[in-house]
């Protein structure tokens, strides 16, 4: 009886010490990204050309990206797809007079940027589906208000018709205006690599999302920065 119990306990001491070390092989490898990447989200088409992965030819993928924009942020600055240049951001939609949606985004973004405030690699951008009232000087005010955790939380206005375009053919998120004080936009927030595709898709409302946001924001990190060898903060 005690040599079983002597040699369950063996089998769980080899366990404990040689599992984490063979996750951590099928992680890392000989410096080499051993785990699944996040998917890339809209549509994409298969090109002619192949590349090679070991000793098979794989067809080349074309993927969707956001579009070239040109917005503003509360500081008046000029912001565009090369702002994120070898970055990664994380993006939703409001506008500064919403209430209820807004706070509870405002809240996961803040948690969140909070957690990445010393990394200079992580954006967050606001993005108003109201342009026409939040000026750069309204935003600059609720910027004030929410006291945003550092410099890398971005709120952004522009025309009307850019942003709407943005939305639906960029993020592939609904926004727009249904009536005076009625916005119809996503609650999503949306993960974007320095590649400019959309990395996932969290509601800014579930606890569970913003959990799993989180999570494979360091995943994404990871990816670019073995993609790159550039330094994570």
């Amino acid at each position: 009886m005690k040599i079983a119990v002597i040699l369950k306990k063996t089998i769980i001491l080899v366990l404990v010490l040689l599992v984490p070390g063979f996750l951590y092989y099928l992680l890392v490898s000989k410096g080499k990204n051993r785990y699944l990447n996040l998917p890339v989200y809209g549509p994409k088409t298969v090109l002619k050309t192949t590349h090679k992965v070991g000793h098979n030819d794989v067809p080349d993928t074309l993927y969707h990206t956001l579009p070239d924009f040109k917005l503003t942020d509360q500081d008046g600055n000029t912001v565009t797809p090369k702002t994120f240049s070898k970055k990664i951001f994380i993006a939703n939609f409001f506008y500064t007079h919403c209430k209820g949606l807004c706070d509870q985004m405002n809240t996961s973004i803040n948690q969140l940027a909070t957690g990445y405030a010393v990394s200079k690699m992580v954006y967050f951008v606001s993005i108003s589906v109201d342009p026409q009232r939040d000026s750069v000087k309204a935003l600059k005010n609720y910027a004030n208000i929410i006291k945003p955790p550092s410099a890398r939380w971005l709120f952004l206005t522009g025309d009307t018709a850019s942003i709407y375009s943005l939305a639906h053919n960029g993020f592939l998120v609904n926004a727009l205006q249904a009536g005076k004080d009625n916005f119809i936009y996503s609650d999503k927030l949306m993960l974007i690599d320095e590649d400019m595709r959309i990395r996932g898709y969290y509601s800014g409302a579930s606890t569970s999302d913003m959990i799993k946001l989180g999570d494979e924001i360091k995943v994404l990190i990871k990816e670019e920065v073995l993609k790159n060898d550039t330094p994570m903060y």
